[in-house]
């Protein structure tokens, strides 16, 4: 199978893992007998978080018995091929019944991630993409902003520090957090978004949209996303102005 042929069928599948995550997640949210507990490291998991992976883990093991699955819940395979998943990137919003939350699926090829969903139910919406092949939502293909000015910027930082720095120069700024601020990168409704400190399962099926978006996406210090470290999306166009800011703190 040629390349372009075989990611268009990995994001087929990722496609399908999706739908199969949000059967499982929607009708748990804001359900009265949801459950969640507090992990060690003291982040909250609810038995919709559990269910999801499982459900997804056992989907893959079927259809692709080959590939390999790394999840926040349930740990990492190793392999050449794998999927990363969050089966519920926002889950504190998720547990209060705030709607933004939603499920992130990338799959990882010789580790370089080739396709990448973000599904979010409660909102109602859905983004995906895969490498070569642009980045849409809904059907929608998208594109980054056209802003060439960090003070003519949108921007939405997690932490309350970076929004701190980012408020003062540029036009708009404002905390949103999890994988929307960067779905809005690529949708074009923000110029920027910087992130906290990160697992690879928070960053992989995002980053791929902001990029195939037309966007930037990486680490504070110009280099390509990595874990335990913030992550950067940006238009492209301000994306070095912000680096520069961010190296001011």
């Amino acid at each position: 199978m040629a390349r372009a042929d075989l990611i268009r069928a990995d994001l087929r599948f990722a496609l399908e893992l999706a739908e199969l995550a949000d059967s499982l997640s929607l009708p748990r949210f804001r359900a009265a007998d949801l459950r969640v507990e507090t992990k060690p490291d003291l982040t909250p998991v609810t038995d919709a978080d559990r269910a999801v992976e499982r459900a997804l883990r056992r989907c893959i093991a079927a259809e692709r018995p080959g590939d390999t699955v790394l999840g926040e819940e349930e740990g990492d395979g190793g392999g050449d091929v794998r999927w990363i998943v969050d089966p519920i990137d926002g889950t504190k919003n998720f547990s209060r019944g705030l709607p933004v939350w939603a499920t992130l699926i990338a799959l990882e090829r010789d580790g370089a991630v080739v396709c990448g969903v973000v599904s979010a139910p409660a909102l109602g919406h859905r983004w995906w993409a895969a490498r070569g092949e642009g980045a849409w939502r809904d059907g929608e293909r998208l594109a980054v902003s056209h802003v060439a000015a960090l003070g003519d910027a949108a921007a939405s930082c997690s932490e309350a520090a970076d929004l701190a720095l980012f408020e003062p120069r540029v036009w708009h700024a404002r905390g949103i957090g999890d994988f929307w601020q960067h779905a809005l990168v690529a949708e074009g409704a923000l110029d920027a978004a910087v992130d906290a400190r990160l697992a690879i399962w928070d960053y992989a099926a995002v980053a791929l949209v902001v990029e195939e978006a037309g966007g930037r996406s990486g680490a504070p210090d110009g280099m390509s996303a990595r874990p335990d470290e913030q992550l950067v999306s940006t238009n492209g166009l301000v994306h070095d102005e912000v680096l520069e800011l961010l190296k001011s703190r």
